[in-house]
């Protein structure tokens, strides 16, 4: 299956939580069923990503990135490659590049969608966010990449500013979904 076609796969059977989210979900689906290149970050006026809220062993903390562009604290995240095959792929590679901790472990997922601007191209470009968590081994310690300006732990509960809802948001749902016992794959 192409990444293309995962996408598609995994937003038409996803449940949205919120109905913002359900008409993003809507939104991202569209946008893919118009731009073949939809996957990829040369597709101006929007393109797919992944992030993905990096959480402690035991869920208590969110390890975040001070994003260079967006001067924002921030979950992992970032652009699909063609070698990926599919988001949670995507999601989970970028997490391991950008907290340096290998033996992540991904939940099941998506856990949200967000849409904002994007730092890649000109203004009126957006990034289609789909988004995840994955936990951490005990006792990971995280490398900085080059691209951030700091990475650090923070309660799950008491994430910094400058920061957004949709980091709060996410990392809030991989908490409750590490509490309830998902666990998907690594």
């Amino acid at each position: 299956m192409s990444l293309h076609a995962d996408a598609v796969a995994v937003l038409s059977g996803w449940t949205a939580p919120t109905p913002g989210e359900e008409a993003l979900r809507t939104e991202f689906l569209d946008h893919l069923r118009t731009h073949d290149d939809a996957m990829l970050r040369e597709c101006v006026p929007g393109h797919l990503t992944a992030t993905t809220a990096v959480l402690s062993h035991d869920g208590s903390k969110v390890l975040l990135t001070l994003h260079p562009k967006a001067k924002m604290w921030l979950p992992m995240g970032g652009h699909c490659e063609i070698s990926d095959t599919s988001l949670a792929e995507t999601a989970l590679r970028e997490a391991q590049e950008e907290s340096g901790i290998s033996g992540l472990e991904l939940l099941p997922g998506p856990l949200a969608v967000d849409r904002h601007v994007v730092w890649c191209h000109p203004p009126q470009s957006w990034h289609l966010d789909v988004e995840y968590a994955a936990v951490a081994p005990a006792g990971a310690e995280a490398v900085m990449s080059e691209e951030s300006l700091d990475l650090r732990w923070f309660p799950v509960d008491e994430i910094p500013e400058p920061s957004d809802e949709a980091t709060r948001r996410l990392a809030a749902r991989g908490q409750a979904a590490l509490s309830s016992g998902s666990r998907a794959f690594g």
